[in-house]
């Protein structure tokens, strides 16, 4: 049983897709031992206490300095001993020492095809917003693993969405979400639960 902590940062859509697909035996092999926000008004939160999930808040304000909220961030998460951390929309720089320890047991979920629109200054609707300011066609998802880099680890699944004529950066990060987050990242820890996704020499390689 593939044991998982899912780190949200606001209304936790992705991780209500996590819970259906699990219910719903999409995602097979997994349980979440913990929902951990760094923010105490995120809507995520509640949803993970009326699915009868373990939520707690860890913010980086309630702490002397960021070195402080890195150690006791990893020592509680340390102490559900989970196989795998899920980053749906967590707004937090991964501390080093937890990207060291956690070596490819870290997956995040990114609104674009990256490398397009994706590295620092690249999140929530910034993504969307680069990709309409670009005139692309095709935009979408990726779930990869995180390294010490932004978004440059390496990459497990890519799902591409069409944009259409007269999207606002909004419409376009709900068609996103619909159509290829609340897809990719269930489908990505059921392959990861069932023991078919590996790294060999910074590539992933799916079985």
């Amino acid at each position: 049983m593939l044991k998982i902590a899912v780190c949200v940062s606001g209304g936790g859509t992705n991780l209500q897709a996590i819970m259906d697909a699990i219910d719903d035996g999409i995602i097979t092999n997994t349980q979440i031992s913990v929902v951990i926000s760094n923010n105490p008004g995120a809507y995520a939160l509640e949803r993970a206490k009326k699915h009868g999930v373990e939520a707690i808040c860890i913010s980086p304000k309630d702490y002397a300095s960021r070195e402080a909220f890195n150690e006791d961030f990893l020592r509680q998460l340390d102490s559900y001993r989970v196989d795998l951390v899920v980053l749906a929309g967590f707004l937090v720089v991964i501390p080093e020492q937890m990207i060291e320890k956690y070596r490819n047991r870290i997956i995040n979920i990114h609104p674009s095809l990256i490398p397009s629109f994706c590295g620092k200054g690249y999140y929530g609707l910034k993504v969307h917003e680069g990709a309409l300011a670009r005139g692309v066609r095709v935009t979408g998802a990726t779930v990869h693993f995180v390294d010490e880099g932004t978004d440059t680890g390496p990459i497990i699944l890519q799902k591409a969405v069409e944009i259409e004529e007269g999207d606002s950066p909004e419409i376009l990060q709900r068609r996103v979400m619909e159509q290829a987050e609340w897809k990719i990242l269930p489908k990505a820890i059921d392959l990861i639960a069932n023991g078919r996704v590996s790294v060999i020499d910074g590539r992933v390689h799916i079985s």
